[in-house]
């Protein structure tokens, strides 16, 4: 499989130079997305590279081409023609995906609101080879820009550190073409590599997999597993400090916006980049988990939580990044040539995991008490009690019957369909993707082995 990975390199000596061009790229993007608005019907019929063509051949003026219907070069004189095309295809794939976004509402009976067209777009040039980027050495390079009205080629030079890492890390990878990026108030250039990388098959007797269970109480909770039931090893992560710099950055928000201000976009930046490094460090610490005990197949929750959150949690459920966390796992995971699954999120931490049944959320105590401690209504979630009156943590329990379920579905999935439908009926003793935990995977085996 291809897989693509991008790093950006430090620009160096160079501040507000780039602003003419991501400006003017800009304004060319609204000026095709435009065109895109009024000729759609003869557009959306054709492929990719014949919408392309078919654009140019309203806009751009050339010999063959004399009488265009709307001039691209009476306000964008001397337009590199790379970054022109490139300005086009991405006028198309954002006309496309309003055109995709408004069918879908008028389809849902108008739920919500109406998707609107947005012309000028926060995008970045693709600076094409040879015709805005040429590479002159290892930590040099030029880049084609619009400066005092005119586009000249500027020397500039790479973070040194940067370029290393690059060389480290992709040295058999392709290649593409990178993109100018703006953060803050540094420039950097994204380099995208392309890889191909080989999934190895191992069969289900003999696979090790590592259950992530993700959480608000603990970040996550990992267990690596064995076909046959066997739990290897076991890890908690939690990143407290992280959390309480989250919880300290949400404070003074909620003062800001208590004291009048509605608007405070430098603290919700704060905020937005404190839960991007939380997700980051997730994301390695299970890759590294899963690393350390050579894991073949990561197995995640599939979370689908639409609809308005209500509660006192909501806003922690809103800032919870589960998306996030799977992308940035599933990527580093097939770079190692792991495999990424998913399996059927319902019980998996309301079922014990040795087949006593529904669970009770809470600390013992507390409930005694009404849940509720020197008069205030407390319970700790990460806590649960078994049927049979045993006290375990609620997210590895949902850990092991999340590998459980796995494997289960791995072993009937390989029986013929008229074999596998019995078994996945609810009279049969091996319930359902929903009822499954780690005592049925036990009970399987011990059944296939008899």
């Amino acid at each position: 499989m291809k897989i693509v990975s991008s790093y950006k390199v430090k620009i160096k000596h160079y501040n507000n130079i780039f602003s003419g061009m991501v400006d003017i790229y800009r304004r060319a993007v609204a000026f095709f997305i435009d065109v895109c608005d009024k000729h759609w019907q003869e557009i959306q019929g054709l492929t990719a590279k014949k919408r392309n063509n078919y654009v140019e051949k309203l806009t751009i003026k050339t010999i063959r081409n004399s009488n265009v219907k709307y001039d691209f070069s009476m306000n964008f004189h001397k337009m590199p023609s790379y970054l022109r095309r490139a300005a086009i295809q991405q006028a198309i794939g954002a006309y496309s995906s309003y055109t995709s976004n408004l069918t879908n509402w008028e389809n849902s009976d108008k739920n919500g609101k109406k998707p609107t067209l947005t012309t000028i777009r926060n995008i970045m040039p693709t600076l094409y080879k040879n015709n805005c980027y040429i590479r002159t050495s290892t930590n040099t390079c030029k880049i084609k820009i619009f400066h005092k009205n005119d586009w000249i080629w500027l020397n500039i030079d790479l973070r040194e550190q940067d370029v290393k890492y690059i060389d480290k890390n992709c040295t058999l990878s392709r290649e593409l073409v990178p993109t100018l990026k703006k953060q803050g108030k540094v420039w950097f250039l994204t380099f995208p590599f392309e890889e191909n990388i080989k999934l190895v098959a191992v069969p289900t007797n003999q696979k090790i997999i590592c259950a992530v269970d993700l959480g608000l109480n603990n970040n996550a909770v990992c267990s690596i597993m064995q076909s046959d039931g066997t739990v290897v090893a076991r890890k908690f992560i939690n990143l407290a400090t992280e959390k309480d710099h989250l919880q300290k950055a949400l404070n003074r928000q909620k003062k800001a916006q208590q004291n009048g201000n509605r608007k405070t976009p430098i603290k919700w930046q704060h905020v937005n980049d404190i839960n991007t490094d939380i997700s980051r460090k997730t994301a390695k610490n299970i890759i590294d988990f899963a690393t350390l005990h050579k894991a073949d197949t990561i197995v995640f929750e599939y979370l689908d939580m639409k609809g308005k959150k209500k509660g006192s949690e909501k806003q922690r459920l809103h800032l919870w990044r589960k998306r996030e966390i799977q992308k940035l796992v599933e990527h580093k995971a097939h770079k190692l040539g792991m495999r990424i699954s998913r399996v059927n999120a319902w019980n998996t931490s309301r079922l014990a995991y040795d087949g006593s049944g529904r669970v009770e959320r809470g600390d013992p105590s507390a409930r005694r008490a009404g849940y509720k401690i020197d008069g205030v209504k407390k319970c700790n979630y990460s806590i649960c009690v078994f049927a049979n009156k045993k006290i375990y943590n609620c997210d590895l329990n949902a850990s092991y019957n999340i590998g459980s379920r796995y494997f289960i579905r791995e072993i009937l999935k390989s029986d013929p369909v008229m074999a596998r439908l019995p078994n996945e009926t609810k009279v049969f003793r091996f319930g359902t993707g929903t009822t499954r935990t780690l005592s049925t995977l036990i009970r399987l085996n011990a059944e296939l082995a008899a």
